[in-house]
């Protein structure tokens, strides 16, 4: 529970507050962004406007109950009935955004596809009995794809409580994990006609990206969104190697996207796939140019 006493100090006056545990996940800044924000001098989140009305208030309730350090509070003790029913929350076709992050992943965010063939979870939420039981009640988890070693999260409750098949790449999956399926080499694989596997290698050696439909890319740590709309990469937090993982990111210019849904770092939605190539284009540029100077 979050606690008053710890309450941050440059949170907006009035109900909400985010205290001294947070981790800086962003994930509250992800689904209510009217309320939270970012103080760059700590590295924290805060709430950097009280919530103006009901709608606003329901979104600062969802990032509550989705903290994976459980360090945003509510001096009013705010309802999140409402909050723990909306998640997980549809996105588009069949997408939803499962909210509830789990610590073990440093608060990832994490996906949930319904889909005729086979639901599918990409990386691991909290194993919250709420989003379990909602996820339930939308025909379960056939399959559950981790894109990489950290964001395993729950994973073993998931496939206690569904049955599902878990599919990691060998290389980031250590023997106790115990995989139902493992991904090898850098050849794409496919789970079905509409859930392609793209090995890549860069953050981690492991690293897959799961492309559905030829519209959605689930890239985990690989590649996420930026504030001003752009494509992001860092250097900074490239486990294994990031001339690897420039390679990874010219070899997605192959394929057709709409979507980009990371584990850590904003969705991004660009009107075309032309567009989202444009940007794609756009962040090697960045990275090579990095390269270059180092």
């Amino acid at each position: 529970m979050a606690r008053p006493a710890a309450r941050l100090a440059g949170n907006a006056p009035g109900d909400f507050y985010v205290d001294d545990s947070c981790i800086d996940c962003a994930m509250c800044r992800f689904l209510a962004p009217q309320v939270f924000g970012r103080e760059h001098a700590r590295g924290v989140s805060i709430v950097a406007g009280q919530p103006e009305d009901d709608a606003h208030k329901m979104r600062a309730a969802m990032a509550l109950v989705s903290c994976p350090t459980s360090s945003i509070g509510s001096l009013e003790k705010t309802s999140v009935t409402g909050a723990v029913r909306a998640l997980p929350e549809a996105m588009a076709d069949g997408v939803h955004f499962c909210g509830f992050a789990s610590e073990k992943s440093y608060g990832a965010s994490s996906y949930w596809i319904r889909r005729e063939g086979g639901n599918v979870l990409v990386d691991s939420p909290r194993a919250a009995k709420p989003l379990m039981d909602r996820i339930a009640e939308g025909g379960g988890v056939a399959i559950l794809f981790l894109s990489h070693r950290d964001d395993v999260a729950d994973h073993a409750k998931y496939r206690a409580r569904f049955g599902c098949e878990r599919v990691m790449h060998a290389t980031d999956a250590p023997r106790h994990l115990g995989m139902e399926r493992l991904v090898e080499g850098r050849e794409d694989a496919f789970l079905a006609d509409d859930l392609r596997i793209i090995p890549v290698p860069g953050h981690t050696r492991g690293s897959i990206a799961l492309l559905y439909k030829e519209k959605f890319l689930f890239t985990g740590d690989h590649l996420w969104g930026e504030n001003d709309a752009s494509l992001g990469a860092s250097r900074s937090v490239c486990w294994y190697s990031w001339a690897e993982q420039i390679r990874s990111m010219e070899r997605l210019l192959d394929y057709s996207f709409e979507w980009v849904l990371p584990g850590h770092g904003a969705p991004l939605h660009a009107p075309s796939a032309r567009a989202m190539r444009e940007k794609l284009e756009a962040l090697i540029g960045r990275m090579l140019g990095e390269s270059a100077h180092l």
